[in-house]
């Protein structure tokens, strides 16, 4: 009689990666959750993938960082060296994070002109950071700055290099967002100045969205992402109704956080807030979920028997 089914096939787990340490470094905002080495990047994929978890999206925090984000599209940059690791031990689908906002001394997610992110520069980057990711083995790149025309100049750039059968899962609906902080910690690219409001969406808008998700898949995208969850599901909801592409929900940090806090002070069950959490946004529509959960929930799932 149940309308809904979880899947650990569902679930992606988020991993950030750092070329600079030499073992993992615990997160104090996200109990649980670690930055990994590059050296044990193939080591947690064997693990998810026991666990039933199917995908995977990676993040980067590379050794130096300059005003155009150069290590993004490096060829032995951090993210493309954990793809590889990733794609040597595992059946796993790789996604890689497609931004630059990790790689810049400023923290933004493009290239600056007079303290302003310059949308069109910021497209070439990103082009470059696409074929990167695929030549170093990315089954799917998430372009999650949120510049306009972004997937555009991903997928001509992918095409013209042969890679057509390099996904895009595009970041349409990312709003600004106070949610992200713990995430700001893990990857260490806080601001230095100013904010995301001009390209991230207002949270007061959901007309915007579906414009978005329509525009990216117009583009080339194969499939679109609402970012975060909780908040958004009438987002989720709406993007599910109007388009016939898979939709991916991200259940961002700060989501994660307030769960593990509160089970840690006891004020909720972890396990039980953690599923039902899961469970509403896959109500709402989504069909694929980013979420720090992802390896606890397919466990607690039994590698595909729903609980």
């Amino acid at each position: 009689m149940r309308e809904e089914v979880l899947r650990p096939e569902q679930l992606i787990q988020p991993l950030f990666v750092d070329e600079e340490i030499g073992q993992r470094r615990e997160l104090a905002a996200m109990p649980g959750q670690q930055v990994l080495p590059i050296g044990e990047v193939a080591e947690e994929c064997a693990q998810l993938e026991a666990s039933g978890v199917r995908a995977v999206l990676l993040f980067g925090i590379p050794s130096s960082k300059d005003p155009l984000g150069s290590q993004a599209y490096a060829r032995d940059g951090v993210v493309q060296r954990a793809v590889r690791e990733a794609k040597g031990v595992s059946g796993l689908v790789v996604i890689t994070d497609l931004c630059l906002c990790e790689y810049t001394d400023h923290g933004h997610c493009g290239v600056l002109r007079d303290g302003c992110v310059d949308n069109d520069a910021t497209l070439d980057l990103y082009a470059r950071t696409a074929l990167s990711q695929a030549e170093a083995g990315a089954d799917i790149v998430a372009p999650s700055g949120m510049m306009d025309g972004q997937v555009a100049a991903i997928r001509r750039a992918l095409d013209g290099a042969g890679r057509s059968d390099t996904a895009i899962m595009a970041y349409s609906a990312k709003y600004a967002s106070c949610f992200y902080g713990p995430f700001r910690e893990a990857v260490q690219s806080a601001l230095v100045h100013g904010d995301r409001r001009s390209h991230q969406m207002d949270p007061s808008n959901g007309r915007e969205a579906l414009r978005e998700m329509r525009a990216d898949v117009s583009e080339g995208a194969d499939m679109v992402m609402v970012k975060p969850a909780m908040p958004y599901l009438d987002i989720i909801r709406e993007g599910r109704r109007a388009l016939d592409v898979p939709i991916c929900a991200y259940q961002v940090s700060g989501e994660y956080a307030m769960i593990a806090a509160a089970a840690e002070r006891g004020a909720l069950d972890r396990q039980a807030a953690m599923m039902e959490s899961l469970t509403c946004i896959r109500r709402a529509g989504a069909d694929l979920i980013i979420t720090y959960f992802a390896k606890e929930a397919a466990e607690l799932l039994g590698g595909g028997n729903e609980r």
